[in-house]
């Protein structure tokens, strides 16, 4: 495990277009067909590493919180499932199912996604807002695994509350820490 920050793609980026395989039923969906009224959060994540793991409770609750007000979650997972079989499609499904994930998890074999966003960890997130202009790319909050800070989603969701409530979402973001992607 590489402990490794997030590239912090600028704010303002355009969502790059996808179109993959959710795991959770095997159907192909667009970042069109899963965008949210409001905004859209795009996770990348992966079922084995510790950081993720951390946070997982978190995800699915703030998910949870935020549908009712126009924000759709979207999880990729993109770790090269040769070396990392862990993190396969089949993986992928049983682990959604048993994290009781209420967003899609969807596969990026390619890793082109991840390339496209510019992603470098799990977990790593973008928020867009109703254009699918980047609003916020960094961590959830600063807890990590084994430094004692509560898992609270802060810095995740004083920026999604800004998005949601047109107010000012904070410019001083910090990267997201945890493992790198595994690429191929």
């Amino acid at each position: 495990m590489a402990l490794t920050p997030s590239n912090m793609l600028p704010l303002g980026t355009k969502a790059p277009e996808f179109s993959l395989i959710d795991t959770k039923d095997n159907k192909i969906k667009s970042l069109q067909d899963l965008k949210g009224k409001t905004g859209t959060l795009v996770m990348f994540i992966c079922n084995h590493c510790p950081f993720v793991i951390h946070v997982n409770k978190e995800l699915v609750r703030l998910t949870i919180d935020y549908k009712s007000k126009g924000i759709n979650c979207i999880a990729i997972s993109s770790n090269d499932v040769i070396n990392y079989p862990q993190d396969g499609p089949d993986q992928m499904k049983q682990h959604a199912k048993d994290n009781h994930y209420p967003f899609p998890y969807l596969y990026d074999e390619t890793q082109d996604i991840a390339k496209a966003y510019d992603a470098a960890c799990t977990p790593d997130f973008f928020l867009f807002n109703s254009d699918l202009n980047l609003v916020y790319t960094g961590q959830l909050d600063g807890s990590r695994p084994g430094n004692e800070v509560p898992v609270t989603g802060e810095d995740l969701r004083s920026a999604i509350d800004g998005l949601v409530n047109n107010s000012p979402i904070n410019q001083n973001q910090k990267p997201s820490m945890g493992c790198n992607i595994k690429w191929k």
